[in-house]
């Protein structure tokens, strides 16, 4: 692996055969989107409220995501990210979207629900191969 200068100046991995590798892991990725996805609600892929009665297609949730799992991995600029599958102005957007309609919030209270079962689940025994401190041997 290597690594690059992207298109807009940032960092990124490269295969052996210089194709991008992903900003973080899917192991990581697919969970964190299962849970957001459950969060949003159904939109048309067209405005049906267009005067023409279509337009160009709503860029999928899933793009929008991940760009915003960019920023946060990154600390680039929206505009360092924006490509040929969105613009920085579609993801500002849809952030702010999201935001309105208290997907972070929850999304917020999904985790630190995750996180006090985890906890809860530590404290209550010791995971398997570990020993407790101060216990005889």
């Amino acid at each position: 692996m290597g690594t690059g200068l992207g298109d807009h100046g940032i960092a990124t991995l490269c295969d052996h055969w210089g194709r991008p590798v992903p900003a973080l892991p899917a192991w990581l990725t697919e969970p964190l989107w299962d849970q957001f996805a459950a969060l949003l609600p159904e939109r048309p892929v067209y405005n049906p409220d267009h005067p023409l009665g279509c337009h160009r297609p709503r860029i999928r949730d899933r793009i929008i995501f991940d760009k915003l799992l960019q920023l946060l991995r990154f600390g680039c600029s929206y505009e360092a990210i924006a490509d040929t599958t969105c613009s920085a102005t579609t993801i500002r957007n849809r952030r702010d979207e999201w935001i309105r309609l208290g997907v972070f919030t929850r999304l917020r209270q999904i985790a630190l629900e995750a996180y006090d079962r985890i906890v809860g689940h530590l404290r209550r025994g010791h995971p398997p191969g570990t020993a407790r401190r101060g216990a005889s041997q």
